[in-house]
Protein backbone atom coordinates (compact mmCIF):
# COMPACT_ATOMS: atom_id res chain seq x y z
CA UNK A 1 0.00 0.00 0.00
CA UNK A 2 0.60 3.94 -0.09
CA UNK A 3 0.25 6.03 2.92
CA UNK A 4 -0.03 9.22 2.12
CA UNK A 5 1.17 11.20 5.00
CA UNK A 6 0.53 14.88 3.59
CA UNK A 7 -2.37 15.98 1.70
CA UNK A 8 -1.09 18.15 -0.74
CA UNK A 9 -1.90 19.76 -4.31
CA UNK A 10 0.71 20.40 -7.53
CA UNK A 11 0.60 21.85 -10.98
CA UNK A 12 0.98 19.60 -13.28
CA UNK A 13 3.89 18.00 -11.89
CA UNK A 14 6.92 16.27 -13.01
CA UNK A 15 7.92 12.86 -11.51
CA UNK A 16 11.34 11.38 -11.37
CA UNK A 17 11.37 7.63 -10.34
CA UNK A 18 14.96 6.28 -9.28
CA UNK A 19 16.48 3.50 -7.62
CA UNK A 20 19.82 1.35 -7.40
CA UNK A 21 20.95 0.09 -10.16
CA UNK A 22 24.50 -0.24 -12.06
CA UNK A 23 27.23 2.24 -10.45
CA UNK A 24 24.84 3.63 -8.69
CA UNK A 25 23.45 6.81 -11.38
CA UNK A 26 19.84 6.74 -10.76
CA UNK A 27 19.57 6.63 -6.73
CA UNK A 28 22.82 8.91 -6.19
CA UNK A 29 21.11 11.42 -8.74
CA UNK A 30 17.79 10.91 -6.61
CA UNK A 31 19.87 11.85 -3.77
CA UNK A 32 21.16 14.69 -4.99
CA UNK A 33 18.33 16.26 -6.21
CA UNK A 34 16.47 15.59 -2.70
CA UNK A 35 19.67 17.12 -1.11
CA UNK A 36 19.80 20.12 -3.61
CA UNK A 37 16.56 21.35 -3.75
CA UNK A 38 13.53 21.87 -0.85
CA UNK A 39 11.69 18.49 -1.34
CA UNK A 40 9.53 17.38 1.69
CA UNK A 41 7.82 13.77 2.13
CA UNK A 42 4.17 13.27 1.23
CA UNK A 43 3.62 9.29 0.81
CA UNK A 44 5.49 5.72 1.85
CA UNK A 45 5.36 2.49 0.06
CA UNK A 46 4.60 0.41 2.61
CA UNK A 47 3.16 -3.25 3.83
CA UNK A 48 3.49 -4.62 0.40
CA UNK A 49 4.99 -8.12 1.31
CA UNK A 50 7.17 -7.50 -2.22
CA UNK A 51 10.66 -6.95 -1.05
CA UNK A 52 10.77 -10.37 1.44
CA UNK A 53 13.75 -10.10 3.50
CA UNK A 54 16.77 -12.33 2.79
CA UNK A 55 18.09 -12.73 6.06
CA UNK A 56 18.28 -11.62 9.90
CA UNK A 57 20.17 -9.01 11.28
CA UNK A 58 21.98 -9.71 14.34
CA UNK A 59 22.71 -7.21 16.90
CA UNK A 60 24.68 -8.47 20.57
CA UNK A 61 23.32 -11.95 19.82
CA UNK A 62 20.01 -11.18 19.04
CA UNK A 63 18.51 -11.55 15.42
CA UNK A 64 15.78 -9.00 13.84
CA UNK A 65 14.04 -8.83 10.58
CA UNK A 66 15.50 -6.02 9.07
CA UNK A 67 12.83 -3.22 7.83
CA UNK A 68 13.35 -2.62 4.29
CA UNK A 69 12.86 0.86 2.91
CA UNK A 70 10.50 0.35 0.16
CA UNK A 71 10.70 3.60 -1.06
CA UNK A 72 9.09 7.45 -0.56
CA UNK A 73 7.48 10.27 -2.82
CA UNK A 74 8.78 13.87 -1.85
CA UNK A 75 7.26 16.65 -3.34
CA UNK A 76 9.05 19.81 -4.72
CA UNK A 77 6.54 23.23 -5.12
CA UNK A 78 8.42 25.77 -7.61
CA UNK A 79 7.13 29.53 -8.71
CA UNK A 80 3.92 29.94 -10.07
CA UNK A 81 5.51 29.55 -13.45
CA UNK A 82 7.01 26.42 -12.97
CA UNK A 83 6.12 22.87 -13.10
CA UNK A 84 5.99 21.47 -9.50
CA UNK A 85 8.37 18.21 -9.03
CA UNK A 86 7.36 15.00 -7.56
CA UNK A 87 10.80 12.71 -6.62
CA UNK A 88 10.08 8.97 -5.72
CA UNK A 89 13.02 7.68 -4.04
CA UNK A 90 14.07 3.71 -3.11
CA UNK A 91 17.18 2.14 -1.32
CA UNK A 92 16.10 -1.20 -3.15
CA UNK A 93 14.15 -3.02 -6.45
CA UNK A 94 11.95 -5.50 -5.99
CA UNK A 95 12.00 -9.14 -6.82
CA UNK A 96 12.37 -9.68 -10.74
CA UNK A 97 8.97 -11.76 -10.33
CA UNK A 98 7.29 -8.90 -8.36
CA UNK A 99 8.62 -5.56 -10.95
CA UNK A 100 5.34 -5.35 -12.59
CA UNK A 101 3.29 -5.56 -9.92
CA UNK A 102 5.59 -2.82 -7.90
CA UNK A 103 5.71 -0.51 -10.91
CA UNK A 104 1.80 -0.50 -11.46
CA UNK A 105 1.00 0.50 -7.99
CA UNK A 106 3.60 3.23 -8.40
CA UNK A 107 2.10 4.15 -11.58
CA UNK A 108 -1.66 3.83 -10.03
CA UNK A 109 -0.95 6.19 -7.33
CA UNK A 110 0.88 8.84 -9.39
CA UNK A 111 -1.08 9.58 -12.07
CA UNK A 112 -3.75 10.78 -9.30
CA UNK A 113 -1.74 13.74 -9.71
CA UNK A 114 -1.94 14.31 -13.43
CA UNK A 115 1.20 13.70 -13.73
CA UNK A 116 3.20 16.01 -16.80
CA UNK A 117 6.09 13.86 -17.42
CA UNK A 118 7.35 11.00 -15.75
CA UNK A 119 11.43 10.69 -16.11
CA UNK A 120 13.97 8.12 -14.49
CA UNK A 121 17.35 7.12 -15.05
CA UNK A 122 19.54 4.71 -15.74
CA UNK A 123 22.85 3.06 -16.38
CA UNK A 124 24.07 2.02 -20.38
CA UNK A 125 27.55 -0.01 -19.94
CA UNK A 126 29.72 0.92 -22.84
CA UNK A 127 33.11 0.02 -24.45
CA UNK A 128 34.24 3.44 -22.74
CA UNK A 129 37.10 4.39 -20.28
CA UNK A 130 36.41 5.65 -16.54
CA UNK A 131 38.33 8.89 -17.38
CA UNK A 132 35.78 9.80 -20.60
CA UNK A 133 33.12 11.92 -20.07
CA UNK A 134 29.73 9.76 -20.62
CA UNK A 135 27.04 10.39 -23.04
CA UNK A 136 23.75 9.70 -22.48
CA UNK A 137 21.27 7.73 -23.87
CA UNK A 138 17.02 8.23 -24.16
CA UNK A 139 14.07 6.25 -24.74
CA UNK A 140 11.42 7.33 -24.73
CA UNK A 141 7.26 6.63 -24.18
CA UNK A 142 6.59 9.12 -26.98
CA UNK A 143 8.14 10.30 -30.35
CA UNK A 144 6.89 14.18 -29.58
CA UNK A 145 9.50 13.40 -26.12
CA UNK A 146 12.62 12.74 -28.61
CA UNK A 147 11.86 15.81 -30.14
CA UNK A 148 11.56 18.08 -26.76
CA UNK A 149 15.63 16.61 -26.10
CA UNK A 150 16.62 16.58 -30.18
CA UNK A 151 19.11 19.62 -29.01
CA UNK A 152 20.66 18.11 -25.87
CA UNK A 153 22.94 16.09 -28.04
CA UNK A 154 21.57 12.70 -26.81
CA UNK A 155 22.10 9.40 -28.55
CA UNK A 156 18.45 8.01 -29.82
CA UNK A 157 18.37 3.69 -28.11
CA UNK A 158 16.64 2.90 -31.42
CA UNK A 159 16.52 -0.58 -30.41
CA UNK A 160 17.32 -3.05 -27.75
CA UNK A 161 15.88 -3.28 -23.66
CA UNK A 162 15.87 -1.59 -20.75
CA UNK A 163 15.57 -4.43 -17.74
CA UNK A 164 14.54 -4.48 -14.45
CA UNK A 165 12.18 -1.88 -13.19
CA UNK A 166 13.42 1.24 -15.00
CA UNK A 167 11.91 -0.46 -18.48
CA UNK A 168 8.12 -1.63 -16.97
CA UNK A 169 7.86 2.03 -15.12
CA UNK A 170 8.24 3.75 -18.19
CA UNK A 171 5.85 1.14 -19.60
CA UNK A 172 3.42 0.88 -17.51
CA UNK A 173 3.21 4.74 -17.30
CA UNK A 174 2.99 5.12 -21.26
CA UNK A 175 -0.43 2.35 -20.81
CA UNK A 176 -1.47 4.52 -17.99
CA UNK A 177 -1.13 8.07 -20.95
CA UNK A 178 1.60 9.12 -19.59
CA UNK A 179 4.37 10.23 -21.54
CA UNK A 180 7.97 10.47 -20.58
CA UNK A 181 11.72 9.01 -21.16
CA UNK A 182 14.61 7.32 -19.68
CA UNK A 183 18.04 8.86 -19.33
CA UNK A 184 20.61 6.22 -19.25
CA UNK A 185 24.33 7.60 -18.89
CA UNK A 186 27.22 5.46 -19.98
CA UNK A 187 29.63 3.76 -17.88
CA UNK A 188 32.55 1.58 -18.45
CA UNK A 189 31.72 -2.29 -18.63
CA UNK A 190 34.51 -3.04 -15.82
CA UNK A 191 33.12 -0.31 -13.35
CA UNK A 192 29.25 -1.36 -13.10
CA UNK A 193 29.78 -2.25 -9.50
CA UNK A 194 31.64 1.51 -8.60
CA UNK A 195 29.65 4.20 -7.74
CA UNK A 196 29.87 6.52 -10.92
CA UNK A 197 29.26 10.27 -10.10
CA UNK A 198 30.06 11.50 -13.58
CA UNK A 199 26.93 9.47 -15.04
CA UNK A 200 24.78 10.88 -12.90
CA UNK A 201 26.47 13.79 -13.21
CA UNK A 202 25.60 13.76 -16.96
CA UNK A 203 21.74 12.50 -16.72
CA UNK A 204 21.25 15.06 -13.95
CA UNK A 205 22.44 17.77 -16.47
CA UNK A 206 19.56 17.14 -19.00
CA UNK A 207 16.99 17.58 -15.88
CA UNK A 208 18.59 20.63 -14.74
CA UNK A 209 18.36 22.26 -18.39
CA UNK A 210 15.02 20.84 -19.24
CA UNK A 211 13.69 21.70 -15.78
CA UNK A 212 15.56 25.25 -15.30
CA UNK A 213 16.17 24.27 -11.81
CA UNK A 214 19.56 25.93 -11.83
CA UNK A 215 21.84 23.31 -10.16
CA UNK A 216 24.85 23.51 -8.29
CA UNK A 217 26.81 20.57 -9.30
CA UNK A 218 30.86 21.35 -7.81
CA UNK A 219 29.84 18.35 -5.16
CA UNK A 220 29.37 16.13 -7.15
CA UNK A 221 32.22 17.43 -10.18
CA UNK A 222 34.35 16.71 -7.33
CA UNK A 223 33.67 13.36 -6.39
CA UNK A 224 34.05 12.02 -9.63
CA UNK A 225 37.32 13.42 -9.60
CA UNK A 226 38.31 11.75 -6.19
CA UNK A 227 37.22 8.75 -7.73
CA UNK A 228 38.77 8.80 -11.20
CA UNK A 229 41.91 9.70 -9.57
CA UNK A 230 41.76 6.46 -7.39
CA UNK A 231 40.73 4.08 -9.88
CA UNK A 232 43.63 5.33 -11.36
CA UNK A 233 46.02 4.27 -9.00
CA UNK A 234 44.66 1.18 -8.47
CA UNK A 235 45.15 0.27 -12.38
CA UNK A 236 48.57 1.40 -12.06
CA UNK A 237 49.84 -0.62 -9.58
CA UNK A 238 47.87 -3.13 -11.37
CA UNK A 239 49.88 -2.90 -14.61
CA UNK A 240 53.13 -1.61 -12.87
CA UNK A 241 52.81 1.63 -13.94
CA UNK A 242 53.18 4.49 -12.49
CA UNK A 243 52.45 8.67 -13.17
CA UNK A 244 56.41 9.55 -14.11
CA UNK A 245 59.71 8.66 -13.58
CA UNK A 246 60.05 10.59 -10.52
CA UNK A 247 57.44 8.68 -8.24
CA UNK A 248 57.93 5.75 -6.83
CA UNK A 249 55.97 2.40 -6.00
CA UNK A 250 52.97 2.50 -4.26
CA UNK A 251 53.37 1.42 -0.42
CA UNK A 252 51.88 -1.15 0.97
CA UNK A 253 49.52 1.34 3.32
CA UNK A 254 48.85 3.39 0.13
CA UNK A 255 47.50 -0.03 -1.87
CA UNK A 256 45.59 -0.32 1.29
CA UNK A 257 44.15 3.21 1.42
CA UNK A 258 43.21 2.55 -1.89
CA UNK A 259 41.60 -0.68 -2.32
CA UNK A 260 39.72 0.83 1.16
CA UNK A 261 38.38 3.72 -0.53
CA UNK A 262 37.21 1.53 -3.36
CA UNK A 263 35.36 -1.09 -1.08
CA UNK A 264 33.17 1.42 -0.71
CA UNK A 265 31.89 2.15 -4.32
CA UNK A 266 31.90 -2.04 -5.30
CA UNK A 267 29.28 -3.64 -3.25
CA UNK A 268 26.61 -4.91 -4.95
CA UNK A 269 23.18 -2.85 -4.24
CA UNK A 270 21.11 -5.12 -1.73
CA UNK A 271 18.81 -5.18 -4.35
CA UNK A 272 20.56 -7.19 -6.79
CA UNK A 273 21.83 -9.62 -4.03
CA UNK A 274 17.81 -9.89 -3.22
CA UNK A 275 17.20 -10.99 -7.09
CA UNK A 276 20.50 -13.26 -7.58
CA UNK A 277 19.11 -15.29 -4.23
CA UNK A 278 15.50 -15.39 -5.66
CA UNK A 279 16.59 -16.53 -8.81
CA UNK A 280 19.13 -19.44 -7.13
CA UNK A 281 16.17 -20.48 -5.26
CA UNK A 282 13.87 -20.58 -8.99
CA UNK A 283 16.91 -22.51 -10.71
CA UNK A 284 17.54 -25.08 -7.58
CA UNK A 285 13.57 -25.85 -8.65
CA UNK A 286 13.42 -25.03 -12.28
CA UNK A 287 16.42 -24.85 -14.31
CA UNK A 288 14.89 -22.98 -16.90
CA UNK A 289 15.74 -19.90 -14.57
CA UNK A 290 19.44 -20.27 -15.14
CA UNK A 291 19.52 -18.85 -18.32
CA UNK A 292 18.14 -15.43 -16.57
CA UNK A 293 20.58 -15.70 -13.24
CA UNK A 294 23.64 -16.33 -15.52
CA UNK A 295 22.31 -13.41 -17.64
CA UNK A 296 22.16 -11.04 -14.15
CA UNK A 297 25.86 -12.48 -12.57
CA UNK A 298 26.91 -11.41 -16.26
CA UNK A 299 25.64 -8.20 -16.26
CA UNK A 300 26.84 -7.00 -13.04
CA UNK A 301 30.16 -9.01 -13.27
CA UNK A 302 29.87 -11.18 -10.38
CA UNK A 303 29.90 -14.73 -12.15
CA UNK A 304 33.06 -15.75 -10.79
CA UNK A 305 32.00 -14.86 -7.02
CA UNK A 306 29.00 -17.41 -7.77
CA UNK A 307 30.33 -19.69 -10.20
CA UNK A 308 30.58 -22.63 -7.52
CA UNK A 309 26.98 -22.08 -6.92
CA UNK A 310 26.13 -21.62 -10.28
CA UNK A 311 27.64 -24.55 -11.31
CA UNK A 312 26.18 -26.78 -8.80
CA UNK A 313 22.99 -26.03 -9.77
CA UNK A 314 23.48 -29.02 -12.72
CA UNK A 315 25.94 -31.24 -10.63
CA UNK A 316 22.97 -31.81 -8.12
CA UNK A 317 20.47 -31.95 -11.49
CA UNK A 318 22.71 -34.57 -13.15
Amino acid sequence: MIRVVKRISLKEPVLIAVWPGMGEVAVKAGLFLKKSLDFELFAEVENTKIFPPQGVIVDRGLVHIPSIDEGSFYFYKRSPKKRDLILFLAQAQPPLDKSYEFGRLLVEFISSYKVFRVFNFAAFPQAIQHTQTPGVWVSATHKEILEEFSSYNLKILEEGQISGLNGLFLGLAKEKGLKGACFLGEIPFYTIQIENPKASLAVLKVIDRYLELGLEFKELEEKAVFLDTEINKLVGYLKGEFSSPESSPLSEEDIQRIKKELERFTKLPQSVRQNIEELFKKASQDLSYASELKKVLDEWGVYKEYEDRFLDLFRKKS
